[in-house]
């Protein structure tokens, strides 16, 4: 991706939060010259991966493949020593006509909630002793605390307010529902680990590779400097 299409959609992302009257954190409002004064103090922003992250994985075409969000808050499975967080939260933002590919994850169970916006539509499969998808079994989701049985591939559809709970090795991916208008997700969650809990059906990237056409904006949580 550009640093430019990077930036851009930091900003619109900002807006629609900004819509949705939804706070943020200080530390999502730092700038890069900002952070270069942070100290230890902003660790727990380093070591868990707080703060903005842009994806196209790796295709090349966000508008696409793709989607902007936030992890608010995390807890680090690795440092569970200092970091005593068992749960995550995480905004995420998704525009018609992009698209979150096939995955699911090892450890980490999650609500995903549509807060406002248009219709998500969240297609889900289980998965075989084979890590394949299983495209013969239904699949037993909880929605809101109703449970439902759906045919394996179907999308569920929610409208804003709604949730579904994604358990550990059930495929899903995600997108909006044609013309309802971009969605503002709610992700809360067990511990989030972006370089170990994703399994994707296809092998695509999860960080985008950035071409440096302009400043950045916002850093990214994979771009902090050490601290002072």
């Amino acid at each position: 991706m550009k640093r430019s299409e990077v930036n851009r959609a930091l900003r619109e992302m900002e807006q629609m939060i900004r819509d949705y009257r939804v706070s943020l954190p200080p530390f999502c409002h730092f700038t890069p010259e900002e952070w270069k004064e942070k100290g230890h103090d902003y660790d727990e922003v380093r070591d868990n991966m707080l703060g903005w992250d842009i994806t196209d994985y790796g295709m090349g075409d966000f508008e696409k493949v793709g989607f902007s969000l936030i992890t608010i808050r995390n807890g680090n499975l690795k440092m569970q020593d200092k970091y005593k967080k068992s749960y995550a939260e995480k905004l995420l933002y998704i525009k018609e006509g992009q698209y979150a590919p096939l995955h699911f994850h090892w450890s980490k169970m999650e609500d995903i909630i549509n807060r406002g916006g248009g219709n998500l539509l969240i297609r889900v499969f289980n998965s075989t002793e084979n890590e394949d998808k299983d495209e013969v079994n239904d699949v037993h989701v909880h929605l809101d605390g109703r449970e439902v049985v759906v045919p394996a591939g179907t999308q569920v559809r929610l409208t804003p307010g709604e949730s579904i709970c994604i358990q550990q090795y059930m495929y899903h991916d995600f997108e909006v529902e044609e013309g309802t208008g971009p969605v503002l997700i709610g992700e809360v969650s067990q511990c989030n680990d972006d370089n170990t809990d994703n399994r994707f059906y296809e092998k695509i990237g999860r960080f985008p590779t950035i071409e440096e056409d302009e400043a950045p904006y916002r850093l990214l949580c994979t771009e902090y400097p050490a601290a002072k």
